[in-house]
């Protein structure tokens, strides 16, 4: 049985609306909701803890029904990407707030400290939430939502407006606080490398409707449209199988041709996904290296993202984009016009659903 289940669940808002979302997750999944403004995600958040009830559609929460329940009644948590503390209380108070409805008097303090000291605040117990830093802001409203052990945690953009260290170390501590108590968490992102991290699944959504579900990898290596394809960063090509071997098929394109793991007819056409971090490039040809795809490309372009880059490379007439680090650039000494060889294994040359060619 199904820990969450959501079933045919339609909200129409005006401006905001849902259609027909249908999903479940396990106890203790960690599913990250991608996509961009305006997609329902957080609806669809705020219709599981229960403030817009749905046109139309069914949520259940452990066998039960909860469609029509009050917020109050349902044990689920949620954090927003401002945080929403209480500024007239102190830490202690702020994270002991949701205690006092279900826990003895005797035992709020022993329980508050135990979870400040896992999230590295228990020296901010007597300070007010307006002294605090963004990032210690973000890990006391995580620990107000933790301490009832809610049986789901919603965060929506949690820590969309930390600084890069702070969000790496306050995903760390989050991390380590919901796999101490087994917790299953919905999580709002538009951070592709938090999503990497955190989630074992993933859903996309775009105009209120649910593009893709599934396990993290398969959504990832594997998208069912063009826009959840572009979404996740991979890149499609479509060929057409040339030969199918016993443990690989070769798949021609123009100019060049890649052999795949997965399976398919010769003569069919066929999309295939590539992740541009499972791209390697070298400045030599590297025959010594049992690599099934070896290509040689241009380098049209290089643009830096901070500590990684993305390589733009052209084989023949494709544009194939490759993502590296930037000491892999200063190593290899590469620069734009240079050729390079680019090395896929086959394992990472995915076919994926004849959707693409449309989005739904």
């Amino acid at each position: 049985m199904s820990f969450l289940r959501i079933e045919n669940l339609h909200i129409n808002l005006g401006e905001f609306y849902l259609n027909d979302i249908s999903l479940s997750i396990d106890r203790g999944d960690y599913l990250v909701i991608i996509g961009p403004t305006g997609a329902g995600k957080t609806i669809l958040l705020e219709s599981i803890i229960g403030f817009w009830p749905p046109d139309r559609g069914q949520i259940y929460l452990e066998g039960k029904d909860i469609t029509n329940d009050l917020p109050e009644k349902r044990r689920i948590g949620i954090v927003y990407q401002d945080y929403a503390l209480l500024p007239h209380f102190t830490v202690f108070k702020n994270i002991a707030y949701g205690l006092k409805k279900i826990e003895k008097p005797g035992r709020i303090r022993e329980k508050v400290e135990e979870m400040a000291v896992s999230l590295h605040i228990d020296h901010l117990l007597h300070r007010k939430p307006t002294t605090l830093s963004g990032g210690e802001q973000q890990r006391v409203a995580l620990g107000r939502s933790l301490i009832v052990e809610p049986k789901l945690l919603l965060m929506d953009e949690p820590f969309s407006a930390l600084d890069p260290m702070t969000r790496r170390e306050t995903r760390q501590l989050l991390q380590q606080a919901v796999k101490k108590k087994n917790t299953t968490v919905i999580h709002i992102s538009h951070d592709l490398d938090e999503t990497w991290s955190l989630a074992n699944k993933a859903a996309v959504f775009k105009d209120g409707k649910l593009l893709q579900f599934g396990a993290l990898n398969e959504v990832f290596t594997r998208p069912e449209s063009r826009f959840v394809a572009d979404f996740v960063g991979a890149t499609i090509l479509t060929g057409n199988v040339v030969d199918n071997g016993q443990d690989t098929c070769t798949i021609a394109f123009d100019g060049f041709s890649l052999k795949s793991t997965d399976e398919a007819q010769p003569g069919t056409q066929v999309n295939v996904a590539l992740r541009p971090e499972n791209i390697i490039v070298s400045k030599k040809n590297p025959e010594e290296i049992s690599v099934q795809n070896v290509l040689k490309s241009k380098l049209e372009e290089i643009v830096n993202e901070g500590k990684t880059s993305f390589l733009f490379l052209k084989l023949h007439h494709t544009k194939l984009k490759v993502l590296v680090t930037n000491n892999a650039v200063e190593q290899l000494k590469i620069k734009e016009g240079d050729n390079l060889y680019v090395l896929i294994k086959s394992a990472n040359v995915r076919i994926v659903k004849e959707i693409l060619a449309q989005d739904k």
